[in-house]
This record gives structure tokens, C-alpha cells and sequence, in this order.
């Protein structure tokens, strides 16, 4: 596959996935209380670290045998896609605390750079974009695989922290999902036909 392709595959389904998830939301609602760019930055170093653990993964799956290794990545892929589609159909609650309480310290820029990055990467653990990260990351170039899924996250990031709650419920949150969903499957279909022809 083409480096832009991978890159490209690995951008859109990140962003998509990651667009009517927790972690934008909790995003959405610091940049509603503090500066959104001191916001954004500890959410992309967050995202940045979780996409480093996750190509890493990925690259132990590739100790497997090259047969064994597809029927798994196409099984995770599967996944994924289920788990994305069934939640398209949940309701969307997003909620977040107000975290500027009379008598916390003055907001600067670590303070909240670091409170968004340890809300973010406490988030993140397990949540589906990093499982996609990881077996793309198992099949494909893994710094490919990095650039595109970290720029997919700060994009979606971006959208949360700049756009605001008002555009955000303009977008089809669902229909994010649900294209997401697709694209995963894709790949499940493709690593199968990969691995019936090994």
C-alpha cells in the first residue's frame, strides 16, 4: 500500500472514531475554561504518547506468524467495527465537571497543559482508537502508521477545543461512528482475503 495511503487510512479513522468519543468531549468542555490552545497541547501530547504505545503493540503482533497475525488483525478489525456501530446507536451524554472551583490556583499554562494530558491519557487506555493504532500498526509502516493516527487525534482535538459544543452538535456524531465502523471493516475484509491467500 502507498505511504500517503496509510497514512491517510490511518488519519481518517482516527479522527472519526475519536470525534464523538470521551476524550473529545472532556476536551470540548476544558477549552470552555481555560485557554484552548494551553488545552490542546497537553490533549496532543497525550494522544501523541498513547499512539506511541500503540504502534509499539502493534509491533509485537508481528512476532506471530504472518497467517496467524492476519486472522487476529482482521478479527480485531471486526471488532472494532462492531463496537463502533453498536455505539452509534447509544445516546450521547457528554458532561463534564466544572473545574474552575473558587479557590483552585490560577490557571497557567503547565497547570493546564498538565491537567489536560493526565485527563486524556487516563482516558484513553483500551479505548478503540489505540486497539485500531495497534493493528494497523502490526500490518503497515509503523511511523506511517504514527503521523497519520497522531494527526487524526490533534485534528479531532482541534475540532473539540476550537469549534465548540454549538458546531459540535451539528455533526452527526453517529454517523461519524458508523463510517468509522465501515472503514474498519474494510480492513477486517482485507487482512482476510490476506490471510486466505497466505
Amino acid at each position: 500500500m502507498a505511504q500517503i495511503a496509510v497514512i491517510g487510512i490511518a488519519f481518517a479513522v482516527t479522527f472519526l472514531a475519536e470525534l464523538p468519543d470521551k476524550s473529545m468531549f472532556a476536551s470540548l468542555v476544558l477549552a470552555t475554561r481555560f485557554r484552548p490552545l494551553w488545552v490542546w497541547a497537553g490533549v496532543a501530547a497525550a494522544f501523541a504518547v498513547h499512539m506511541a504505545i500503540a504502534v509499539s503493540a502493534g509491533q509485537l503482533l508481528t512476532l506471530l506468524p504472518h497467517r496467524v497475525l492476519e486472522w487476529i488483525v482482521a478479527a480485531l478489525f471486526a471488532a472494532g467495527a462492531v463496537y463502533l456501530w453498536y455505539a452509534s446507536f447509544r445516546p450521547e451524554h457528554p458532561a463534564g465537571a466544572d473545574m474552575a472551583r473558587q479557590g483552585s490556583p490560577a490557571p497557567t499554562f503547565w497547570r493546564v497543559a498538565g491537567t489536560s494530558f493526565t485527563i486524556i491519557f487516563l482516558a484513553e487506555w483500551g479505548d478503540i482508537t489505540q486497539l485500531t493504532v495497534a493493528n494497523l500498526a502490526a500490518r503497515y509502516e509503523p511511523a506511517l502508521v504514527f503521523a497519520g493516527a497522531t494527526l487524526g487525534l490533534w485534528a479531532a482535538a482541534a475540532v473539540a477545543v476550537s469549534v465548540g459544543a454549538k458546531t459540535l452538535r451539528l455533526i452527526p456524531l453517529a454517523w461519524a461512528n458508523r463510517v468509522a465502523g465501515l472503514l474498519l471493516l474494510a480492513l477486517a475484509g482485507y487482512a482476510v482475503a490476506s490471510a486466505i491467500s497466505a
